[in-house]
């Protein structure tokens, strides 16, 4: 295919997050099928690309400049664009533009980014305020993305677009592992931030019935929030440990060291840690959400994330050595379905049905 761009200015090089990992999978997978374009707005990005990638430098995507970018890129002789964001410009354009929504979680959680400028943050909160500026983006492309069947439900139940949607899945860097031993200390790992939905006081409050259990929180988190949930731990007397942050090497040192992946949250949009520990054979205890359900299926042992008691009995069950192991070889086999090259074909095919 000639003449795909792909934006690649949602790549923040400062704290990767999962607009990041989308990204970057997708690039380095897509780059081995087919010659591409990738949009930047710093140097920095350059640095996330394969080698060779050939780049176009273009305004930050929250400039007024952005109103510009299509006529731009007509200038470039773009053909096909795709953005993992639904944000780009498509004022004037004269190519196809493909345009990613990956849930609709802030228009039940309306709290903008907190790295967001304070302009950029009120912008957020307006746009999310009803689904008619989401209608308006959406439709004006040619095709919509979405990274799980859940998400996708969700758009067309809100009738966000009159565009056909399809699904790439978000998915690893890990490769499989199959766990060495099974007996591990009792030890729960949490990746994830501290929003409130994500219910990380449920886990600390339920650690209480777990005094032989340790609860790991591997994020970075802020200070102010680590000495709240430190206090809530003590009044629980649940044993509590913050990691504030982990390298890659520390991260898979957990994944293949704990007794479960641990999540109680609300709401999600994917859940690429439950890839990520699926992946090392570290079986997951989860809430009982949607989101959850298709992503682990038979991998994921599920209670009620109001349901303390029903929590540790799930963690429990997990004692019992010969379901362990089960849980782990159903995590391996299932992560399989999530790899970057399966969703960079996956996108290959959708963008060549449209130059």
């Amino acid at each position: 295919m000639i003449g795909l761009f792909f934006d690649g200015r949602f790549i923040n090089t400062t704290n990767p997050d999962g607009i990041t990992r989308f990204s970057i999978g997708l690039i380095n997978e897509l780059s081995k099928l087919l010659e591409l374009t990738v949009l930047v707005s710093s140097p920095d990005q350059v640095g996330f690309l394969p080698a060779g990638t050939r780049t176009k430098m273009v305004n930050a995507p929250t400039s007024l400049s952005e109103l510009l970018l299509a006529r731009k890129l007509n200038r470039e002789n773009a053909k096909v664009v795709f953005s993992p964001m639904q944000t780009t410009s498509s004022f004037g354009k004269r190519f196809k533009l493909v345009l990613t929504l990956h849930d609709l979680i802030y228009y039940r959680h309306k709290t903008p980014p907190s790295e967001f400028n304070p302009l950029v943050r009120l912008g957020w909160l307006l746009f999310h305020l009803s689904y008619l500026p989401q209608r308006l983006v959406l439709n004006r492309a040619d095709l919509v993305v979405t990274v799980s069947e859940t998400s996708k439900r969700e758009i067309q139940e809100a009738n966000l677009t009159k565009r056909d949607v399809q699904v790439v899945y978000n998915s690893t860097d890990l490769e499989p592992r199959v766990p060495t031993e099974s007996l591990r200390p009792k030890t729960l790992v949490y990746m994830g931030s501290f929003i409130d939905y994500k219910n990380v006081e449920f886990l600390i409050q339920a650690m209480s019935l777990l005094p032989d259990y340790q609860l790991v929180l591997l994020s970075r988190i802020d200070p102010r929030r680590r000495k709240a949930l430190a206090k809530l731990a003590n009044d629980y007397g649940s044993d509590v440990r913050f990691e504030n942050g982990v390298d890659q090497e520390q991260y898979i040192a957990w994944l293949t060291s704990a007794r479960a992946l641990v999540s109680a949250s609300k709401d999600e949009g994917f859940g690429i840690p439950l890839v990520e520990g699926m992946s090392q054979g570290l079986p997951l205890v989860l809430s009982k959400i949607d989101i959850f359900e298709e992503i682990a299926g038979d991998a994921g042992l599920y209670f009620d994330n109001s349901n303390k008691e029903e929590f540790a009995a799930r963690v429990l069950q997990l004692e019992d050595e010969s379901v362990w192991l089960q849980q782990s070889k159903r995590g391996i086999a299932r992560s399989k379905g999530f790899s970057w090259a399966v969703s960079a074909k996956k996108l290959h095919e959708l963008l060549s049905s449209l130059s």
